[in-house]
Formats: C-alpha cells, sequence, structure tokens
C-alpha cells in the first residue's frame, strides 16, 4: 500500500482547547438514555486509546531476530480490537467519516464518481500485514498505521465537545450494531486472520446491555434475551467451532425482534439511514427490505405487475422479434439460460459474460456484472439497445406497442395517473417492478428461521455454519440475501477481485483476461473486479462466475479454497480475496454446498 495515500482525519481546530473540557456535551431535553450512553463511550475511548498505545509499542518493538515480538504485536492487536468494539456502534452511527481510521476493510476504497481513493488503513490492514509471510519487512507500514490509530484514539474526546443526541438515535445505534454484529461479527468479516470475532461480539452486546440499562428492567424479555446471547458467547467462544445457526435462531434474532417492539413500545423510532424495513422483526424476515429504496417505489400496482410481466415475455422488444428478456433469462432455469455465456445476435461480437439469474436482482445498487447501470430501468434500457442481445430501437419497440390495443389499454391502466401512460420510462418502469418482483426468500433456510426447525437437513446445518464460519464465504456474501449489499446499510454493492481463471483447469491455471469493472470505471483497483452476486438459488443456476468456468459447484468450492488466482499462483495485483487457503475439508466443502442447495426457492413459474 502506498502510505503517502493514507489521508489523516483533521480534527477540530484549537484541538488543544476542546480537550481541557475533556467529556463535555450537551443533553438534549428529555433523554433517558444519554448520560449512560456518553458514560459508557467514554469509559470505552479511554480503554482504547491505552490499547492503540500498547499496541503502537509493541509493534516498535518488533524484532526479526525475535519471533515473540510478533505474538505480542498480535496480541495487542486483539486487545485494541476488543477495545474498539466497546465504541463501535457509536463511532459507526455518530461520527462515521472519524471512525473509518479504525477499522475499515484491508482494501483501497474507491469514492465514486470522484477518481480518488483511500488506501487500506486500520485494524484491519495491521491484522493483514502481521499475518504475511514476512511480517518484520511491513515494519515501517505497520508503525504507520498504528500511529495514526494511536493519534486518533487521543483525540476521542474532543467528539464529545458539544455533542447532543436523542434517544431516537440511540435506538437507531444499536438496532443497526445488532444487523452489524449478526452479519460481520460472528462471520469475521473484519478479524479473518485473528478468528476473535465470536469474542468481539460478546464484548459488543455486553456493551449494548450497559447502554440499555435504563429500559432493560421494564423490557425484562429484552434483559433475558440480551443476557443469554452474551452467556452462550462466551460459552462457545471458538471461531470456527461456534454453531452460528443455533446462536442465531435461538439467540440472535429472537433478540432483534425484542429490540425491535421495544423501540416501537417507547415510541422511540426513527429512520435516518439505512436500507433496512425497521419494521421488519429480525435479519432474516421476508420483510427485512422492501423495493422502495431499491426501485424508488414499493410494489402495489397489480396492473403495473403484470404489464412488466407481459413485457418481459414479448418479442416486440428485439429488433429481430426472436429475442424477449426471457430468452436469456428463463423461467423454468430460474431466470439464467443454462449457458457459460448467453448467445450474441451477433456471431462476429460475442458475449463475453454469464447471464445471472434475475432473482433477488431488484435488491442490490449496481446491475451488470461490472455494475455499469445503477438501476434495473438503466439495464433494461441497455439490454434492449445492445447490438449483441436485443438489438432494438426504442422508439420501434414503442410504436409496436402503441399499435397494439391491448398494450394501450393494458399502460393506460397501469399508470392511470401519468400525462403519457405509453412511454420509453413506462415501458422500463414495468419491466424492472416485474424483475425487482422476483424475491420470493422461500428457501429451506427461510423456513428454518421462520420456526421450521426440521426444514434442513444435518449437512446444511453444519454447511450453514461454515459458509458463515471457517469457510468466509459470509464475509462477501452478506446475509440476508447473500449478496454483495454491505452491511448494515446496505447502501452500497461490493466488488470483489477474485483473480479469476479462464477455465476450471485449476492445476494449469490460465489468467481471465476480463477486465471487469475497470472496463466501466477506470481505476487500477477495479482490474478484475466484479459485482458480488447473491448465491441464493446457485445450486440450480449453473455455470458460474462472470464468464461461466465452473461448471458445478465443487469446482467453485475447490477454487475458493485455493485462495483465488493468486494462491493458485497467478498474479493478480488488484486481487481482493485472501490467497490464504482456506484449509476446507473435502466433507467441509460438500457441506457448504449442501448449504447452497437450502438456499433455492421454489422452482418459478412463468
Amino acid at each position: 500500500m502506498y502510505l503517502s495515500k493514507i489521508k489523516y482525519l483533521v480534527w477540530p481546530l484549537f484541538a488543544g482547547l476542546v480537550i481541557f473540557s475533556v467529556w463535555g456535551f450537551k443533553q438534549a431535553n428529555n433523554n433517558r438514555g444519554f448520560t449512560q450512553m456518553v458514560t459508557v463511550f467514554k469509559a470505552g475511548a479511554a480503554d482504547f486509546s491505552v490499547a492503540s498505545a500498547d499496541l503502537y509499542q509493541s509493534i516498535s518493538d518488533l524484532d526479526s531476530t525475535k519471533p515473540a515480538s510478533l505474538e505480542e504485536a498480535k496480541k495487542q492487536l486483539i486487545k485494541a480490537r476488543f477495545n474498539y468494539k466497546r465504541i463501535e456502534w457509536f463511532m459507526d452511527y455518530f461520527f462515521f467519516t472519524s471512525s473509518q481510521a479504525y477499522n475499515r476493510p484491508a482494501k483501497a476504497e474507491v469514492e465514486e464518481p470522484f477518481m480518488e481513493y483511500q488506501d487500506a488503513r486500520g485494524m484491519q490492514q495491521i491484522a493483514v500485514l502481521l499475518f504475511e509471510e514476512h511480517p518484520y519487512r511491513n515494519k515501517s507500514e505497520l508503525l504507520a498505521q498504528a500511529d495514526l490509530i494511536r493519534s486518533s484514539a487521543q483525540d476521542l474526546p474532543s467528539l464529545l465537545y458539544e455533542f447532543t443526541a436523542t434517544d431516537e438515535e440511540l435506538m437507531e445505534s444499536i438496532r443497526l450494531e445488532l444487523v452489524r454484529l449478526y452479519t460481520g461479527g460472528i462471520t469475521g468479516y473484519d478479524a479473518q486472520e485473528l478468528k476473535t470475532g465470536i469474542k468481539e461480539t460478546a464484548t459488543a452486546l455486553e456493551v449494548i446491555q450497559q447502554v440499555l440499562a435504563p429500559w432493560t428492567e421494564q423490557f425484562p424479555e429484552l434483559n433475558s434475551l440480551l443476557k443469554s446471547a452474551v452467556a452462550y458467547l462466551h460459552a462457545n467462544p471458538d471461531f470456527e467451532q461456534f454453531d452460528r445457526l443455533t446462536f442465531l435462531s435461538d439467540y440472535g434474532l429472537p433478540l432483534q425482534a425484542a429490540f425491535g417492539k421495544m423501540v416501537k413500545e417507547l415510541n422511540l423510532n426513527i429512520h435516518t439511514r439505512s436500507k433496512i424495513n425497521y419494521d421488519a422483526p429480525h435479519l432474516f424476515s421476508k420483510s427485512f427490505f422492501q423495493q422502495e429504496p431499491f426501485l424508488g417505489k414499493n410494489i402495489t400496482n397489480e396492473a403495473v405487475l403484470k404489464l412488466g410481466q407481459k413485457l418481459f415475455y414479448d418479442a416486440n422488444l428485439s429488433g429481430n422479434l426472436q429475442r424477449s428478456c426471457a430468452t436469456c433469462h428463463q423461467p423454468e432455469k430460474y431466470f439464467t439460460d443454462a449457458l457459460p455465456v448467453s448467445k450474441s445476435l451477433d456471431p462476429r461480437k460475442p458475449i463475453r459474460r454469464n447471464a445471472p439469474t434475475l432473482y433477488y436482482a431488484g435488491f442490490q445498487h449496481a446491475q451488470f456484472w461490472d455494475g455499469r447501470a445503477g438501476k434495473l430501468v438503466q439495464q433494461i434500457e441497455t439490454v434492449i439497445r445492445n447490438p449483441q442481445e436485443m438489438n432494438a430501437d426504442p422508439a420501434i419497440v414503442l410504436s409496436r406497442l402503441e399499435k397494439q390495443p391491448d398494450y394501450v389499454n393494458a399502460f393506460k391502466k397501469a399508470y392511470a395517473d401519468s400525462s403519457s401512460p405509453l412511454s420509453l420510462n413506462t415501458m422500463y418502469d414495468a419491466i424492472a417492478t416485474y424483475v425487482a418482483s422476483l424475491a420470493p426468500m422461500e428457501s429451506a433456510m427461510d423456513r428454518y428461521f421462520e420456526g421450521n426447525k426440521t426444514a434442513m437437513d444435518a449437512a446444511q446445518k453444519r454447511g450453514f455454519n461454515l459458509f458463515t464460519g471457517k469457510g468466509l464465504c459470509a464475509t462477501c456474501h452478506f446475509a440476508p440475501l447473500f449478496n454483495g449489499l454491505i452491511p448494515p446499510f446496505y447502501e452500497l454493492t461490493e466488488y470483489e477481485g477474485l483473480g479469476m481463471t479462464a477455465t476450471a483447469n485449476l492445476k494449469k491455471p490460465i489468467a481471465d483476461k476480463d477486465a471487469g469493472r475497470y472496463g466501466y470505471f477506470p481505476m487500477h483497483f477495479y482490474t478484475g473486479a466484479f459485482k458480488t452476486p447473491t448465491v441464493r438459488n446457485a445450486a440450480v443456476t449453473a455455470p458460474y462466475m462472470h464468464n461461466g468456468a465452473f461448471n458445478d459447484l465443487h469446482q467453485l468450492m475447490e477454487f475458493y479454497n485455493a485462495g483465488g488466482g493468486n494462491g493458485l499462483g497467478l498474479n493478480f495485483p488488484y486481487q481482493t480475496l485472501s490467497a490464504t487457503p482456506l484449509g476446507l475439508s473435502e466433507n467441509e466443502m460438500l457441506d457448504i454446498i449442501a448449504f447452497l442447495g437450502a438456499l433455492t426457492d421454489s422452482p418459478p413459474t412463468k
């Protein structure tokens, strides 16, 4: 990484003057939890500052002739992380920009739409550097990273100068923290090398207990669930052996539901960020996401939905009157075409990429493998115009529809309030509405979390725990849709560089030449990066990856188990997938594959 690119945080002017009133703050009127919240943060921030100083000292003491010095640095990193987990809920909600100095992902973050980026920094990057093959060579960068954390942590008191917050904000911060813990904490998202995620989650829940102390006596169910969840985490601290399925179903999700009930009863609900539906009981509720934050509306107009479905199957939308959307997204094949790459209308210019399932396509912030369309309506227009796909002139398509009375009447009914009910915009909108509706969430796993404990078999249950644990699959395929929507805000779709191979021959791997998102957004970090797709219905939508290189899930698992392209010996400078082999046994890979089968929805119908 290029340390010169690290963007140090700009702290308030005259910080020294601020520090003299170190914990000065203003309490908003009638806020029951404010004092307790600030007290908890103050204690955590003070301890984190001490821990970050100890971390810096341990890195200063790194000596290649003293192996114990490396272990001490790792020990101090773990201590710093535990202390940061005591304040992460507060920092990520109230001071998100400042929080990025401490625990952001260990990869460069591109700031779109600007051609700017921030290099990896913070404790996750320190972990990566400490666990490399030659960690002592990284001492200068490690010192720079640790010094940034240490100096920033020393200034944490200044954040409370004239700080105010309401109970509503406090509750929203805790709501989001629960999602963060269930999707990131127990999966090892930010502690992949250290494997401390279970213990860190216990620490974070203990802090939630403290913050909610002004209310927990009034809500004994919530109090009991908090205690039980913390006890279960403490009793089962081993990252690779932890039973996440049991924790979520018996403790985590009921706790989330009880918290939501408390917030509603107290009338303390606000929704200032995130794409989550706060009325949903928990992470795996069918209503956890609604279409409005993604589509711009919730699907309530049945006439629009039916019209979009009719258009989806209509070859009038193609230039040669022979193709429809369903040509490459066939319902009997879970809205794929089961080909490595789709057939092109122009044999001289083949389509380079695989047609992914349309299930859950509406719940993401980027369309196409390279994310070149942000909205479904943009994706639909692009496909209709594309010479290799539909090769149509939208104006001609519109004129065809205008000559068909059935369509004229259907558009008038669907868009009765529009001054132009039959238009290109309404055509794109209707198809997008239909595609966005393809999100049933009725798999065996969904039924399990609804309370049917027999919905998943033993192998699928083991596979869930491996997928969300040792296999690190859930650190890129985030719950509940297991796609690239980044929790807890779900406001961004992630791109990853896997070091993809051109074929399934992993013994003699050949690098895939597709530049991925770089071809659309030419930042070098995006070279070979692609949108993380959902793995729901993966068991029935082979072949896999953007180039359709893998014919079955076992080939795919072998690729990941090896550490992607770099793990196989290729040279991908911008691979974001860890090149460290996962160490999964054959039986463990088969269990993960079994779990993927538990993500299969009922067969779609036309």
